[in-house]
């Protein structure tokens, strides 16, 4: 299948990676930033368009890989009648795309990706279309570098997106802090890698609820206060960790 990429960041270089090496085509590449289209489309080999009215209309697929400001943007001037395009945002609803083309869905990878990254994750793929013929045009080329793919309605997308925030951003926030207080104390935050990946890990296997350890969840109110003064030359993690701990003690008291 042709498919044509309007956007060349992080999900546009790694969804057409992935489509090319499944043996699609790749029609093109748009992007207002020039250096980054050109590169993605060097690497993909084929052109690159800087004019939304120069893109190539022998796509089968466009797929919108741009933040969720800029699809609004691109509905006011992109027209595609008979064309597929689908965008990749997990909480903008799919009928934004309507004036562009009758046949519009969503291709979501749920999934941090960064086209600079050695390795490559399992994305699921949540799909939805205008209607059953769309969705299964989309699902095919999903299930073309993807074995999990789901179909979600815009509400049922939102609120992944939501929870995806709160288990990658959220966490990872709270990585970055442990580090610089790693840092700053001079111990090594590597050495707790394996924690994190054991941590993470049993989320495949048990309800995160009934593996929750620690100070908060046990009531040992020593520790706790032994942390507090530790964090006493660190007043804004002293305060996260303060209403990290009220809120365990809260969630597991129902």
């Amino acid at each position: 299948m042709r498919i044509a990429f309007i956007g060349s960041g992080n999900v546009a270089t790694v969804l057409g990676r992935l489509l090319k090496e499944a043996g699609h085509v790749i029609a093109g590449v748009y992007s207002t930033t020039f250096a980054n289209a050109e590169a993605l489309a060097r690497e993909l080999e084929t052109p690159y368009f800087g004019n939304l009215d120069k893109i190539h209309r022998n796509a089968d697929l466009y797929i919108v890989a741009i933040s969720d400001d800029s699809i609004f943007d691109i509905t006011k001037n992109l027209r595609l009648p008979g064309k597929i395009i689908v965008h990749t945002s997990g909480a903008t609803p799919k009928n934004v795309l309507k004036n562009i083309s009758n046949f519009y869905g969503v291709f979501y990878p749920l999934q941090s990706l960064r086209k600079e990254a050695t390795h490559q994750p399992l994305i699921p793929i949540l799909i939805d279309g205008s209607d059953s013929i769309v969705k299964e045009q989309i699902r095919i080329i999903a299930e073309s570098i993807s074995f999990m793919v789901e179909e979600a309605n815009d509400e049922q997308r939102l609120k992944l997106h939501l929870s995806a925030v709160i288990v990658s951003n959220f966490t990872n926030y709270l990585y970055s802090l442990a580090d610089e207080y790693c840092t700053k104390e001079r111990i090594p935050f590597k050495i707790l890698v394996p924690l994190i990946q054991e941590v993470a890990n049993r989320t495949a296997y048990y309800s995160p609820t009934v593996m929750q350890t620690g100070p908060a969840i046990r009531g040992d109110e020593l520790t706790i206060e032994r942390h507090l003064q530790l964090l006493s030359a660190h007043p804004a993690l002293m305060n996260t960790y303060r209403q990290l701990t009220e809120s365990i003690r809260h969630f597991y008291k129902k």
